[in-house]
């Protein structure tokens, strides 16, 4: 393999492997900027994983897969949303709980499906004179297409948050919910609606996984992209665009440990295998650095509104 071929056969292994978390990402960024502090992404995606395979093997169509991956990562969000929202409970105990409920029940449910195939997974799908342009095409344009909604969503909800009434409502729930209230947003219906879309997302990070990325089902499969999806919200600045960019540089990284092993390079599994994390790390330490310690975080994020106490 040439080096020029190289190079596009990781960006294109890159984009592959940094959908999942792109997905877990955009749905994290949305509770967030409804103002919700979401921890549970980890269980949400093993849910969604577990219960998009479920149903695909169920009915042999990997589309009913993915409707039951949204589900649950929708109905996992839900409670969720009634802890955090309706109880006002601790949005992190919340979220971690969850994690550790949907990492537990996505092992028991999913023990019986390890090893089995999944009928028909998503399937590469070059999309006509767009993946015959040099170099853009097998990188952009030669994969299936949950990665090809990936790219639309993102435009589609860049375009919401800063061109649309709806999305300043959205900011607004985040930045200050009280002075929402008193323009006559919904608050509280509005944070469940985004609560549950960010869970179904996340489950729909997961379907990709068990359904696109590695057609199969295997306990924890998800290896702490939930947490990386967390800490790239964080280095997007609760941005779509870079929320993308951010994904498929984390998605590099994981592909190029792939690759160097391919070619040989003489170096511990261990450590490929640690290189996301680590740079996960790294890129939170600049982050803070480069905002002088302080995150432009959503103004409510984290914090319970009590509309008596407005």
């Amino acid at each position: 393999m040439t080096d020029g071929a190289l190079v596009v056969s990781i960006l294109a292994a890159a984009i592959t492997a940094g959908t999942p978390i792109l997905y877990a990402a955009l749905g994290e960024l949305v509770a967030e900027r409804a103002g919700i502090l979401n921890l549970g992404v980890e269980g949400m995606m093993l849910m969604g994983a577990v219960c998009g395979f479920m149903g695909a093997v169920a009915t042999g169509d990997s589309w009913f897969g993915l409707a039951m991956a949204m589900l649950a990562g929708g109905l996992m969000a839900l409670l969720h949303a009634f802890l955090t929202i309706t109880l006002r409970a601790n949005q992190v105990v919340s979220g971690l709980a969850l994690t550790l409920f949907g990492t537990g029940l996505s092992g028991y449910l999913g023990k019986a499906y390890i090893g089995m195939p999944v009928p028909k997974p998503f399937a590469v799908e070059p999309l006509g004179l767009l993946a015959n342009i040099p170099v853009l095409g097998p990188v952009l344009f030669k994969h299936n297409v949950l990665v090809y909604f990936g790219y639309v969503l993102v435009l589609l909800l860049w375009f919401f948050l800063y061109r649309t009434r709806q999305g300043l409502f959205l900011r607004a729930l985040g930045e200050n919910p009280a002075a929402a209230d008193a323009m006559g947003i919904k608050v509280f219906s509005l944070r469940y609606l985004y609560v549950v879309l960010g869970g179904m997302l996340a489950g729909l990070g997961g379907a990709y996984l068990s359904l696109a990325y590695a057609p199969s089902w295997l306990e924890n499969m998800t290896a702490g992209r939930g947490w990386i999806a967390v800490a790239l919200v964080v280095f997007a600045l609760w941005n779509p665009v870079r929320a993308l960019a951010g994904s498929y540089l984390f998605g590099g990284i994981d592909a190029l440990g792939f690759h160097l092993q391919m070619i040989g390079v003489p170096i511990s599994v261990f450590f490929l295998n640690m290189l996301p994390y680590v740079f996960t790390i790294l890129v939170l330490v600049i982050v803070l650095a480069r905002q002088g310690g302080r995150l432009t975080s959503p103004g409510a994020l984290g914090v319970p509104y009590n509309r008596e106490e407005r």
